[in-house]
């Protein structure tokens, strides 16, 4: 639920481009709604990892277990800056809504790269030191 809800931004992005005001608003509306559950997701990902590491065998010291918590801690912070702000922009007037859209869609790969390198050290469990 955290990472799903951004792979739907990509031809919803596409459809924004050409889409009317109220259909404009329909999506930017989608956009928020996605956010919001994923932030929500997120909070039950924090909690049962913190779970899975106390319950489990690994030290809270291991390498991907601390590289994880730091991609998630810069997701967080990106997260909180990288769509709310663009979208409340996005119907001011004598904005440039291709540029904004555009940089929508960069902070949608890049959540997503994060989000992806996250899960792969939480399946793969690489060993860094």
């Amino acid at each position: 639920m955290s990472i799903g809800p951004f792979f739907v931004f990509i031809p919803v992005i596409r459809k924004l481009r050409v889409a009317e005001a109220a259909a404009q608003n329909a999506y930017l509306d989608t956009f928020r709604s996605a956010i919001r559950l994923a932030k929500h997701a997120g909070h039950v990902l924090v909690g049962s990892g913190i779970l899975l590491v106390v319950t489990g065998s690994w030290p809270w010291s291991t390498s991907w277990i601390l590289l994880t918590i730091l991609l998630l801690t810069g997701s967080l912070l990106f997260l909180a800056r990288a769509f709310s702000p663009k979208i409340r922009r996005f119907n001011e007037p004598d904005q440039d809504k291709d540029t904004i859209l555009r940089l929508i869609a960069r902070s949608v790969w890049i959540y997503l790269a994060l989000l992806m390198t996250m899960l792969a050290f939480m399946v793969i469990k690489p060993v860094f030191w």
